[in-house]
């Protein structure tokens, strides 16, 4: 333009336009083509700047086209989740995540346009319109994961999901349920899932392994039920056995004797017919489901004046606490619950009134042997009961 003011440099190019603000101009350095910059710059001198920082990046190879990052969101994601490795449960469930809490607040937005600023604003507003924090914990996850390939393919240069301890939320303590409670829940939920929680109680697996379970699973002279899969269910109601989410999660789980009796006379009664008929059935031949079996599940509770706070899931919790207590080590702890990593197993090694106190009274037992060995043994003058004058 006749008008617009240039300098040459020895990299790219500075201009002023008719508007009085600077353009910067420099060589793509994968086409060799001139290019503009994305931004024009209010000063000369900001110009200068920015065209030397870019030359720095092409110069250590961190220069990232800025046109790369010009792909919607919803587009982005939508193909992450179509190339990615998933199980079908998983797929559907971060479907759902995307469709509900990602793509309304940030779907229309390019890739090179989401900013930490921005994935601020829409977590903020996701908590204030009222979702839980699980949920918008889950959904920062996935973001974050969708961008971590943004990065990978080179679209942006760094991940804009920094938000520190967005990740995580503080899970409240839950219910655990005594022995005795366990048994009266057993009781009052009568002979058909009796044996389910206390496998449940007593074996810490969860829902959707017991429900895959099989009558060859069970191993009775061994006390050991043998975990191989387990069950899950999609929204549309369709169940289906997957793997254990990790190697871990394939193992054997030992049961003590005194449930012995029960799984035997649930074997004769209740399972399925054959070696891989399913251990646990609904009354009508189904397999077990979550929905089918809470209504029992809350009635047997209430019977059995247990906390209405109480679920299912909490035997789970309440058995790697006993187990925990018994003396069983975080290692014994990681094999019994099916995990690959020691936090999970080290919630469970936290102390409880009881072990301290009984802690602290061997401490005292140790204090009291270390000075009995120590002081000289009272002589009989010294304890003598002196008489009033």
């Amino acid at each position: 333009m006749a008008n617009a003011k240039g300098s040459r440099r020895r990299f790219g190019s500075v201009r002023q336009l008719p508007s009085g603000r600077w353009q910067i101009r420099y060589p793509d350095p994968t086409t060799g083509l001139t290019r503009k910059g994305e931004e024009t710059y209010p000063t000369k001198t900001d110009a200068e700047v920015a065209l030397t920082l870019i030359e720095a990046d092409i110069k250590r190879n961190k220069w990232a086209d800025p046109d790369a990052g010009k792909v919607k969101l919803a587009d982005f994601a939508a193909a992450w989740l179509r190339d990615r490795k998933l199980e079908e449960s998983t797929r559907e469930r971060y479907a759902i995540t995307l469709r509900q809490y990602i793509q309304p607040g940030l779907g229309h937005r390019m890739i090179s346009e989401i900013t930490p600023a921005r994935v601020r604003t829409w977590r903020s507003n996701l908590l204030d319109g009222g979702a839980g924090e699980p949920s918008v914990v889950k959904a920062y996850q996935l973001l974050r994961a969708i961008m971590n390939t943004a990065v990978d393919d080179e679209l942006i240069q760094r991940n804009p999901c920094r938000i520190k301890g967005a990740d995580t939320y503080d899970v409240p303590e839950r219910p655990v349920l005594t022995v005795t409670e366990v048994f009266a829940v057993a009781d009052a939920i009568g002979p058909r899932w009796r044996a389910l929680v206390l496998l449940t109680a007593f074996t810490t697996l969860r829902f959707g392994e017991l429900a895959a379970l099989r009558r060859r699973d069970v191993d009775l002279v061994n006390r050991l039920v043998r975990v191989q899969r387990n069950q899950a269910e999609l929204n549309s109601g369709r169940l289906y056995d997957k793997a254990p989410k990790s190697r871990a999660g394939f193992r054997p789980v030992a049961f003590p004797a005194e449930i012995v009796g029960d799984l035997e006379h649930h074997l004769d009664r209740y399972a399925g017919p054959g070696p891989d008929g399913h251990l646990f059935i609904g009354p009508r031949g189904g397999q077990l489901r979550r929905s089918n079996f809470r209504d029992d599940w809350i009635k047997a509770r209430t019977a059995a004046g247990v906390s209405e706070d109480a679920h299912f899931h909490d035997l789970r919790h309440t058995g790697n606490t006993l187990a925990s207590q018994n003396g069983a080590s975080t290692r014994e702890l990681m094999t019994r619950m099916g995990h690959s990593s020691t936090r999970a197993a080290l919630i469970y090694q936290h102390m409880t009134s009881d072990r301290d106190r009984a802690i602290a009274d061997r401490m005292g037992e140790a204090v009291r042997q270390a000075l009995s060995e120590q002081r000289p043994a009272p002589r009989a003058a010294d304890t003598q009961t002196s008489q009033p004058e």
